[in-house]
């Protein structure tokens, strides 16, 4: 199997970047049954955009795993208003934290990318060869060519350097610690919260954006989290790679799950003068399949541990400019 590997985590020192984000939270939990030091940087301590604090806070703690999962990141609307902070911001993020890593001799790095790298009209299921084949969605083009750049410097660090540094696309992700910002979050959280706040006013209807038919794939964080450990241990190669669960519904059947999950009895409105962004999107993850990884969160499950998280106050509901 290509970039088969083996890295052992034991007695590493691992810092995981965007610590507080859904996705670095949960590495941060699998992290936890792993037998290493696991390192973290509040945004108040250490601003990783900026190049000459990274550089130094790296030096001063030396990890020789880094775990990139800051970014800046929002839904639909969030891209199309905001896209100079959502271009500029995260490539800044890239550059320091994936140059400081060069620089303080970081053994292995894993960048997380995002499968709006590939193109609107991939070949489906979208495998990692895709990769530039084609125009982007419209709609978050400005994160998608930033993610494209992390991707890209990974590749051009190892053929460069030799820097052992491996770029992971993950599928739509959904879970614990999301943002449930009401303009700024992702499909899976944005729908939990509407249909909380229309179960609790009794509102006979909810919209829903576009016309529901677009196909996806969702993944739960906890998931993803356990497929990235998995990576850092058995994965190296400057091909990026795919993860997803493998399964994948229509924006409306994924709607109708989650009113359930939240007990709501209403109808959906399917407001059609919103996008629908791209018509289907299904990853090819043969390549981390072929390895030994498997999905283990049914959707309905993961669903309902989200909506738990929703109600116990755990999720975020913050403005463009959080990372993840």
């Amino acid at each position: 199997m290509t970039g088969a590997s083996t890295y052992d985590l034991t007695g590493k020192r691992v810092f995981v970047a965007g610590h507080r984000g859904m996705v670095g939270s949960a590495v941060v939990r699998r992290l936890a049954s792993e037998n290493c030091t696991v390192l973290t940087a509040d945004r108040r301590e250490l601003d990783l955009t900026k190049d000459e604090p990274t550089l130094r806070w790296l030096e001063a703690n030396r990890p020789e795993v880094v775990v990139h999962a800051a970014a800046k990141v929002g839904g639909i609307a969030a891209n199309n208003n905001f896209p100079v902070d959502f271009l500029c911001d995260n490539l800044a993020l890239e550059l320091s934290v994936i140059r400081a890593s060069h620089a303080v001799g970081v053994q292995r790095l894993l960048f997380l990318g995002s499968s709006c790298i590939y193109p609107k009209h991939a070949k489906q299921p979208i495998a990692e060869s895709e990769l530039l084949t084609g125009p982007l969605e419209p709609t978050n083009e400005w994160y998608a060519i930033a993610k494209i750049a992390g991707l890209k410097m990974c590749q051009a660090y190892r053929r460069q350097y030799g820097d052992d540094f491996i770029s992971v696309m993950p599928t739509n992700l959904y879970g614990r610690g999301d943002n449930y910002h009401p303009d700024h979050s992702h499909v899976p959280a944005a729908l939990i919260r509407r249909f909380h706040e229309a179960k609790i006013a009794n509102a006979p209807s909810v919209s829903v954006w576009g016309t529901g038919t677009p196909l996806r794939e969702f993944l739960n964080v906890e998931d993803f989290a356990d497929a990235c450990v998995f990576l850092l241990k058995n994965y190296s190669s400057d091909l990026p790679i795919n993860v997803g669960s493998g399964d994948e519904l229509s924006i409306a059947e994924f709607a109708t799950t989650v009113a359930e999950v939240v007990g709501y009895g209403g109808k959906l409105a399917f407001d059609t003068s919103k996008p629908d962004g791209t018509p289907r999107k299904l990853l090819d993850s043969s390549r981390i399949r072929g390895l030994g990884w498997q999905p283990k969160v049914a959707l309905r499950a993961g669903l309902a541990a989200a909506y738990a998280d929703y109600l116990q106050g755990y999720g975020r509901h913050l403005e463009v400019g959080a990372t993840r």
